[in-house]
């Protein structure tokens, strides 16, 4: 492994020009050179290319592919292992989007920690928001990922920057974030009690289940009769509806859970059961008339995937501008309706983690952590806790404090 210096004259004027060659073999003794304007850069090339030889994990730079060319086999890849079709399409939108117009061309042996630093501020100065840098970024990681284990890369260079300035930039998102507020993220308790006395319809059994169950507005989507034991008073979360009504695995593997349901849940559903639309099973009766039976709990009217859409803006909005929860400002949206205070289905999921959590004697469940990350299927304690710590009753009330240093004290006043 060498670095030369190669030199020759060029173009009409014969003025001289210089490169540095690296000069090297690979793992398996092939041939390969890569040239640079300084001898400063061939030598740091030679050193790394050196170590990686050695190590069994060099990837030429002829080898490898621009970062478009691996986002194409990272999303080809994502649909032969049946990802679900709006997570491919979310994936596909930031590559085409935010990836490619910026560094598509690049090799991927280029990119390192200084090249993903000027990527993140290139982001931010065309535009693009704090969250939507940290969504491209993390897609980038899962795309080098990929690309690793083909052999196109050595390094994920995404995953090892995130690894030096973790704590740092997981601070910083935080604080961005905020705290969930009551009656602003989260409804009160008042404005829940008025929001179900105003349901009614077909909307009624819905909402009062996600209420009183911290159900994802997806998971609503594909429950099914067979996964509600009335008897019992018992939920369970086995499947779900994507925003394009396809039926799914749930979004993780702690999403699979049982929950228990209230009375006022558990009788509502009877009622509906008896009303609820019927789905086509795709047979004929011995008249030749389609066979229909009960199938998901909450669907439309053909007895097929309730959209969100249509439950959120037939629905549940409507329900809360009957219950008198709207925004302060009077303002209406382009069909003269007043706008609701809280405008999506995930606002109940929090509401019924602060019930959860909070005391019974203030009209809550009292449950500890655990209890409450496995009721709403989060993956993680620490998932849980991020989102909703701050809402756990605190006992360091200072009167333990108090009474103990008089303890402590008291031979000294004496």
């Amino acid at each position: 492994m060498a670095v030369r210096k190669r030199e020759w004259t060029k173009g009409p004027d014969g003025k001289p020009k210089t490169a540095w060659v690296v000069d090297y073999r690979d793992m398996a003794g092939n041939r390969k050179h890569k040239t640079f304007a300084t001898k400063r850069e061939a030598d740091a090339y030679q050193l790394t290319a050196k170590n990686e030889v050695r190590d069994g994990i060099h990837v030429a730079s002829s080898e490898t592919v621009t970062v478009l060319q691996a986002g194409e086999l990272w999303l080809k890849k994502a649909r032969r292992d049946g990802l679900e079709q709006s997570t491919v399409e979310d994936y596909d939108r930031l590559l085409r989007l935010h990836i490619a117009p910026l560094i598509g061309g690049l090799k991927l042996t280029s990119l390192n920690s200084p090249k993903l630093r000027e990527f993140e501020e290139q982001l931010r100065d065309t535009g693009r928001s704090a969250s939507m840098a940290r969504r491209v970024m993390s897609t980038l990681g899962s795309l080098l990922g990929d690309a690793q284990e083909r052999g196109l890369v050595v390094r994920n260079a995404v995953r090892e920057s995130k690894v030096k300035r973790g704590s740092r930039d997981s601070r910083l998102e935080k604080r961005a974030k905020g705290k969930l507020k009551i009656g602003v993220d989260i409804p009160t308790r008042e404005e829940i009690s008025a929001l179900a006395a105003a349901l009614d319809g077909r909307w009624r059994p819905m909402i009062l289940t996600a209420i009183f169950s911290g159900m994802r507005a997806s998971e609503l989507r594909g429950l099914r009769w067979q996964d509600v034991d009335l008897d019992a008073g018992k939920i369970r979360v086995h499947q779900r509806a994507d925003r394009y009504n396809d039926i799914g695995n749930p979004k993780s593997e702690t999403s699979e859970r049982e929950l228990p349901a209230p009375p006022i849940v558990i009788n509502v559903l009877r009622e509906w059961k008896l009303k609820c639309p019927l789905a086509d099973t795709g047979k004929l009766d011995a008249t030749g008339q389609k066979i229909k039976a009960l199938d998901l709990c909450f669907p439309n009217g053909a007895g097929k995937v309730e959209g969100l859409r249509n439950i959120l803006r037939r629905g549940l909005h409507p329900a809360w501008v009957k219950a008198g929860i709207t925004t302060n400002d009077g303002k209406v949206d382009s069909e003269g309706n007043l706008i609701p205070r809280y405008t999506g289905m995930h606002c109940l999921r929090h509401w019924y983690a602060s019930f959860c959590i909070n005391r019974k004697e203030d009209g809550g469940l009292g449950l500890p952590p655990k209890m409450v990350q496995n009721r709403l299927g989060h993956s993680t304690i620490a998932l849980t806790m991020d989102t909703y710590s701050h809402l756990f009753p605190s006992d360091d009330d200072g009167s333990e404090m108090a009474a103990a240093s008089d303890f402590i004290l008291s031979p000294v006043r004496a």
